[in-house]
């Protein structure tokens, strides 16, 4: 008899090979909320191991608690938005160390008034130097293959 063991929260590698973007933009009801969209780098992509790194970027959804699709309800994840100073960090249950995420004063102060923002997460990979009129493309794609998880993550 065999035993797989696999950690319970994502690996170091699947975490520094993360790129993240942030926005405010509004939701159904008018109200404005944060945004966050977070995918791998291509250096995952070709990493050579075995694990597809759209297996691994899954598994982060579920160390979240589970990430939705676009026609599925956006599911409540929880306290994994952290403000400490000027800074907003995104804690992947199991994992050892926070992501930094990218902010302006205004997005960062639009967290901490609603303690929530959108969390989306891209199955695909797109690089961290991607621009504005890229991550547009991407989403759009990314939106239309169905290739995007969406979660409410939360400060409290």
């Amino acid at each position: 008899m065999s035993v797989l063991l696999t950690p319970p929260g994502p690996e170091l590698r699947l975490l520094v090979s993360l790129a993240a973007w942030t926005w405010p933009g509004t939701c159904p009801d008018g109200r404005e909320i944060a945004h966050i969209l977070i995918t791998h780098t291509p250096a995952l992509t070709g990493s050579g191991t075995a694990e597809p790194a759209e297996t691994r970027m899954r598994r982060l959804s579920a160390s979240l608690g589970g990430l939705a699709g676009a026609r599925e309800v956006v599911p409540e994840l929880g306290r994994c938005l952290q403000i400490v100073g000027g800074q907003v960090l995104v804690h992947f249950p199991g994992a050892s160390r926070r992501l930094g995420l990218p902010t302006r004063r205004s997005w960062t102060e639009l967290v901490a008034r609603s303690g929530e923002a959108i969390l989306l997460l891209g199955l695909g990979p797109l690089p961290q130097s991607a621009d504005a009129a890229k991550v547009d493309a991407y989403l759009d794609a990314a939106l239309a293959a169905d290739r995007l998880l969406f979660g409410r993550a939360r400060t409290h």
